[in-house]
């Protein structure tokens, strides 16, 4: 696998470790996130991290597009927090921590796993 693919792999799984020991020692609650503006701010910071990385790595390797779920949208998600950060949802966001993150690390570890 190519060097730099292998690199922005390893990104996306310490975007989303980082993620989860935001959360560390207690249980993920919605109204703490919504409240809490520097948590907001560094799960989007991650998520752009996540969604750059992704985006690199289909532009390197178009095959990774299969690879990796949902990979459009999950760079759709960047450019949302990017580009439209006055229109982001906490509810969006607080979904895609519980409903699709824990699958994409899996996911990003099997591809890591399998060099």
């Amino acid at each position: 696998m190519d060097e730099r693919i292998l690199k922005w792999l390893y990104d996306i799984d310490l975007a989303i470790s980082e993620i989860d020991s935001f959360f560390e020692g207690r249980p993920k609650d919605f109204l703490e996130y919504k409240n809490n503006l520097m948590l907001k701010r560094a799960v989007e910071r991650n998520l752009e991290i996540i969604g750059e990385a992704v985006n690199r790595i289909i532009k390197r390797d178009a095959a990774f597009e299969k690879l990796i779920n949902d990979s459009r949208n999950i760079i759709g998600m960047r450019n949302q927090v990017i580009h439209a950060y006055d229109n982001i949802s906490d509810e969006n966001v607080w979904a895609i921590l519980i409903n699709h993150l824990p699958s994409l690390k899996k996911s990003i570890q099997k591809l890591i796993g399998s060099i």
